[in-house]
Order: C-alpha cells, then sequence, then structure tokens
C-alpha cells in the first residue's frame, strides 16, 4: 500500500511539473514569442512622425501573436493624446509630453496617461532638390517660416518664391520644429499648404518648385534636400551627441498603467529586437544611445 502510494505520488508530481513546464513554453516575453495567453485588439493613433516605426513593430508581433490584431492611424500628436485621454484608442503615438500638449482645460487629462518613450525622433528643414540651398540659420528659418523672406535668393538660393508647406497646430512634428528649430510660433499664412501626413509632405515638397517643410529623419530620402542646421547635418550620430538640436521623444501613452496585450507590445517595442534593428533602419535613434537627456521644458542635461 505504501509502496503503490509512494509511486502514484510522484507520477502526479511529474504530470503537475509538465503542465506548469508547457504552460510556461506558451507565455509571451518581450522578443514577441508566440502566446497562446496574449489576445486582443489594439487601436493606436497620432503622431504620423512615429507611424512607420509602429506599423512595422506591430506586424512583426501580430505575426508571432496570432490573436492580437494592432491597427496604427495617424492624425498627429494631439488627436492622439486626446483619444487616448479619451479611451477610444489603446495607444496615443506623440511627439511630445503630454503635460505639454495638454495644457489648460486638459491638463486634467495628461495626468491619467502613462508616458512609454520607445524612440528619438529629429526634424530636418527639408526643401525642393531646386531651390539651390542646402544650409539654413536659424534665423533664416525664423524669417521663412514667419513670412519675412519670401524668395530663396534672399538666403543665398535662386531667385525663386518661397512655397512653405507647414502642419497642422495639431502636429507633433510642428511644435518640435518651432521650440527647437525656430524657437518661436511660425505662422499659417496666405498661400501656404497645410498638410499633416509626412508621405504628402515629403511629395509635395519634392514635386513643388520653390518649397520647403519639415519631416522626420525617417522620411527622408533621394527626392527632397535635407537642409544643415546652422551647418549641421541632421543624422542620428549628430543628434546623439548633442550637435544637432532639432529632436524629441517618441512617446506611446496610455490611460493608466497597460495590461495584457498593450503590455506586451509596448514591452516588445523596448526589445532588442526593435531597438537593435527597426528603430536605426527606419531612421529612428534609440533611446539608449542618446548620451543627453531632455526634460518636458526642453532643458537638456546629460545622461
Amino acid at each position: 500500500m505504501k509502496k503503490s502510494l509512494l509511486v502514484l505520488t510522484t507520477l502526479a508530481l511529474g504530470i503537475s511539473l509538465a503542465a506548469c513546464g508547457k504552460k510556461d513554453n506558451n507565455n509571451s516575453n518581450a522578443s514577441g514569442s508566440p502566446s497562446a495567453s496574449i489576445s486582443g485588439a489594439i487601436l493606436a493613433a497620432g503622431s504620423t512622425a512615429l507611424q512607420p516605426l509602429v506599423d512595422q513593430a506591430s506586424q512583426k508581433f501580430m505575426a508571432d501573436n496570432k490573436d492580437v490584431t494592432i491597427t496604427v492611424n495617424g492624425g498627429g500628436s494631439g488627436a492622439g493624446l486626446s483619444q487616448v485621454a479619451e479611451g477610444t484608442v489603446q495607444i496615443g503615438n506623440s511627439d511630445v509630453f503630454a503635460e505639454e500638449k495638454l495644457k489648460d482645460a486638459d491638463a486634467e487629462k495628461a495626468k491619467s496617461l502613462v508616458d512609454h518613450q520607445v524612440a528619438v525622433v529629429s526634424i530636418a528643414a527639408v526643401a525642393n532638390k531646386d531651390v539651390g540651398v542646402d544650409n539654413l540659420t536659424k534665423a533664416q528659418l525664423v524669417d521663412i517660416f514667419t513670412g519675412k523672406v519670401t524668395n530663396w535668393k534672399d538666403v543665398g538660393g535662386k531667385d525663386q518664391k518661397i512655397v512653405l508647406v507647414n502642419r497642422p497646430a495639431s502636429s507633433g512634428t510642428r511644435a518640435t520644429f518651432e521650440k527647437f528649430a525656430l524657437g518661436t510660433k511660425s505662422e499659417d499664412l496666405s498661400g501656404s499648404i497645410t498638410e499633416d501626413a509626412s508621405g504628402t509632405v515629403r511629395k509635395l515638397v519634392s514635386e513643388t518648385p520653390g518649397a520647403i517643410g519639415y519631416l522626420a529623419l525617417s522620411y527622408l530620402d533621394d527626392s527632397i534636400q535635407a537642409l544643415k542646421y546652422e551647418g549641421v547635418e541632421p543624422k542620428a550620430e549628430n543628434v546623439a551627441d548633442g550637435k544637432y538640436p532639432v529632436w524629441a521623444y517618441e512617446h506611446m501613452y496610455t490611460k493608466g498603467e497597460p495590461q495584457g496585450a498593450v503590455k506586451a507590445f509596448l514591452d516588445y517595442m523596448l526589445s532588442d529586437e526593435i531597438q537593435k534593428k527597426d528603430v536605426t533602419d527606419l531612421g529612428y535613434i534609440p533611446v539608449g544611445d542618446m548620451k543627453i537627456k531632455r526634460d518636458v521644458e526642453g532643458n537638456v542635461s546629460n545622461k
């Protein structure tokens, strides 16, 4: 009897441990490996500057987690922050801190949001390739975007009218460009073009004679002229070293602490798989590569 009881107990313990091991092997981790326990629909919206990274990461995450669906929309940082605060999306993508964007009547909304910084985005002024300029000073940019200078010849280029391609007021890319490139608000001038989608901005600048706009480094290509800022090229190493000042954190905000599939996806965004490959391949900068840091007020300090 005692011997039979011992055998049965040992067998039951072995089955129990095997079941636990099987359960553990099915759990997902930050690398995005498949998980039977992760399921649900995630809607992310906001920054178009961050959209290419979130789009690409979401496709890879869904490939490994078949019961999760992720939809990524643009709309601008302001829209993303408002929507996540209202609970209509699970993730609000933003180029700016929520405390900076949601002010006054919306200040309480910002307090409910949790910040997840997944990358650094740098913004470059870009122009049509035929304007004859590859560098602008801060003062020249201010004069152009406030309408004081209207011809490229006045900043060393061709005798050609300047066409502004600006972003709407809700755009985080515009907020970043105004704060760190201009140091002042730009103007919605008569005759200027307003467009939020970064891909469309690139197309407009490339096809419109005399056009100037601004784009995240992830959107730069040979169809446009990326302009140096005070003689400094807009590239990742110059941003990381603090030489190029026009940059901001890319935030993925949640309303409260994330749970379930949302938490798993955000963990995946910070995994080595995404940070060491997708982030850099798409023209962003991993947060861990930055030798400086910036607070909500825009103050820069060494890490």
